[in-house]
């Protein structure tokens, strides 16, 4: 599956504008984590599509999330895209082996925060630090729909701490911030 087919798929089963950057976002952080890590060109595009569509069934069927995805990737042939997929929840008993699915259980709720922090702000994310984010995490009321318990477990499963976890996200979604709206336009 190449990014444009992911696209599609994306616009297909996701009307919501909010999830839709929300999975562009996390599919960014995959993107800065693969290319960091110096994966080939080929597995960079892999752990983008692994992020793009994380959350694509969740709209149309939410008691079946991940199921649908994750199926049709395996369908595709990607195994090691679906598998990370199928993992992404910390709850769900599935294993964390690759640094893929291990990237994106530390990254889906912890990008929806850091997002959500930036859409509050007068000059979006440009100015936005990790105390700022800490912040926000430490009052449940913030983003309520954040699972904090699962932000703590997905960072600890990639085997690094809360606020280095926040600065690398922080640092990704900067390098893509006006194509995700994550500042203010003129």
């Amino acid at each position: 599956m190449n990014r444009e087919e992911a696209i599609r798929l994306l616009e297909e089963w996701v009307t919501n504008q909010g999830l839709r950057r929300h999975c562009l976002a996390v599919e960014q952080v995959m993107r800065v984590a693969a290319d960091r890590r110096g994966e080939t060109s080929d597995q960079i595009e892999r752990w983008g599509i692994a992020g793009l569509l994380h959350d694509a069934d969740w709209e149309r069927w939410p008691e079946e999330h991940p199921g649908r995805i994750v199926d049709y990737i395996r369908q595709k042939g990607d195994d090691e895209v679906a598998d990370a997929i199928a993992a992404h929840g910390v709850h769900w008993g599935v294993p964390h082996v690759t640094p893929m699915s291990k990237m994106l259980v530390a990254s889906d709720e912890l990008t929806g925060l850091i997002v959500a922090c930036t859409l509050l702000r007068p000059d979006g994310i440009r100015t936005l630090d990790v105390a700022g984010v800490l912040k926000k995490f430490k009052t449940p009321k913030f983003a309520a729909g954040v699972n904090r318990d699962e932000v703590i477990e997905g960072v600890a499963i990639l085997g690094v701490s809360l606020e280095e976890h926040i600065a690398f996200i922080l640092e990704a979604l900067k390098e893509n911030a006006e194509g995700l709206g994550l500042v203010p336009t003129a």
